[in-house]
């Protein structure tokens, strides 16, 4: 998602887009397309991952619900605004290890919210390879990163993260800790307040995690992007619209 508090970004930091060309000629990667909220389609090495498909309602409301075909669904909750069941495809939403179409995908169990899962009950963190890349979808917690569970995350070169507070998600500067703590790569924000008004959502906008994160590198990338390993050593945010 990419809001007005992107503009505040110094230049400085603002990088180029990767090409499909360049992925193509990679003969790797991925493409991700957003929908808005913490809604990814993830595209590459001949298989479709959605993840957080969701009603839109809440901080969603307003927002076009992701009717799609995946060949599968990994979902942080069953909460109506990152596990509806809107899509279509294999869905996953409890810790395990599963095999899908091809991948190795392995679900992580952790308390939603910062009370042990006492109000939102409990989220799944999924990690997974794709198109030569390793994923980690922490997109639905506000819960701690275990030692154990990082080693479990391992160093993603892509990172998906809620950063917008509230009740049940990392705020900016949790979400900044989680980046540094996993040296994630890549780093998708998603699940935070856009431009228009959401009265029922307790989110904010993107600005707190940005500055919690300054001098980091900001790529704005519009609605999808294309991402081709090896990404570099190195973190950088792609905001998506």
């Amino acid at each position: 998602m990419l809001t007005a508090a992107a503009a505040a970004v110094p230049l400085s930091v603002l990088l180029p887009l990767a090409s499909p060309a360049t992925a193509r000629a990679a003969g790797g990667g991925v493409t991700i397309t957003s929908y808005g909220h913490s809604a990814l389609l993830i595209s590459g090495g001949g298989v479709r991952v959605l993840l957080n498909p969701f009603q839109a309602v809440g901080c969603a409301a307003g927002l076009a619900e992701p009717r799609l075909s995946a060949d599968v669904i990994l979902a942080s909750s069953q909460l109506k605004d990152e596990g509806a069941p809107v899509a279509s495809g294999r869905f996953l939403v409890k810790p395990g290890s599963y095999r899908v179409a091809g991948l190795a995908i392995e679900g992580i169990g952790a308390p939603h919210d910062r009370v042990g899962g006492k109000r939102f009950g409990p989220s799944t963190l999924w990690r997974w390879r794709q198109g030569g890349l390793e994923f980690a979808h922490l997109g639905g917690t506000a819960g701690t990163i275990a030692p154990d569970d990082a080693v479990l995350l391992g160093r993603p070169d892509v990172l998906i993260i809620g950063i917008g507070g509230g009740a049940k998600v990392y705020d900016g500067k949790e979400a900044a800790a989680v980046v540094r703590q996993l040296q994630a790569r890549r780093v998708i924000p998603v699940q935070y307040r856009g431009s228009g008004p959401t009265p029922s959502c307790d989110l904010s906008s993107a600005q707190p995690f940005l500055e919690a994160m300054a001098g980091t590198p900001v790529r704005r990338s519009g609605g999808s992007l294309t991402v081709v390993p090896p990404v570099g050593d190195g973190t950088v945010i792609e905001l998506l619209r």
